[in-house]
């Protein structure tokens, strides 16, 4: 049987930590799930306002939906899924005080982050080309801001694993992983809502 691959040993942290309640409890710094529960917040109001624009103009919102790519933002889904997979095993394997396989892990997590950001740069360069903008009308106005603002936090939580490859602590691994699964689940929200849901 072969000793786990530790780099160095698991970092240990000093002190008595502050009491967050039921935050204390969860994963990583319970100051990143506060971030968490606001960002969830947040896109819940824009899908929210997305459905009652919808709403108000069925048609239009039928019609420019049609110009979105299906297969785009379910390939840029299953990449997504994945990636965040690969940050759970991440997380095992920081557990276990495997840093190298831990490295590896947040390392595939962020690659694939970055194929999400080139399919959706892919996606819209291709509505460029078409003339089609932030001021095009509701529907894309609503497309652009949150797909925009979701690409965002991509690149967000790319810098937040990359941050777990270079200092792999468990809690740093923990928080990283945290936000990077909340990147996920927001798409799975958004993929349904903006591209498949008439």
């Amino acid at each position: 049987m072969t000793a786990p691959d530790r780099d160095s040993p698991p970092e240990e942290t000093g002190g008595e930590a502050a009491d967050w309640g039921a935050l204390s409890a969860l994963p990583g710094n319970p100051l990143m799930w506060i971030l968490i529960l606001s960002e969830l917040a947040v896109f819940g109001a824009f899908l929210i306002g997305f459905t009652g624009a919808r709403i108000a103009d069925p048609g239009g919102f039928a019609d420019s939906q049609a110009l979105l790519s299906r297969v785009d933002g379910g390939l840029n889904t299953l990449v997504l899924i994945t990636s965040g997979w690969m940050a759970a095993l991440a997380g095992r394997a920081s557990h276990d005080g495997r840093q190298r396989a831990c490295r590896g892990w947040l390392l595939a997590a962020l690659a694939l982050g970055a194929v999400f950001l080139a399919v959706k740069a892919v996606e819209y360069s291709g509505k460029a080309a078409l003339g089609i903008g932030l001021e095009t009308n509701t529907f894309f106005t609503l497309y652009y801001l949150i797909t925009g603002f979701h690409a965002l936090h991509v690149v967000l939580g790319m810098v937040i694993l990359g941050i777990g490859i270079w200092r792999p602590a468990r809690d740093t691994v923990e928080t990283g992983t945290a936000f990077w699964h909340m990147v996920d689940l927001i798409w799975v929200l958004v993929y349904p809502v903006i591209y498949l849901v008439r």
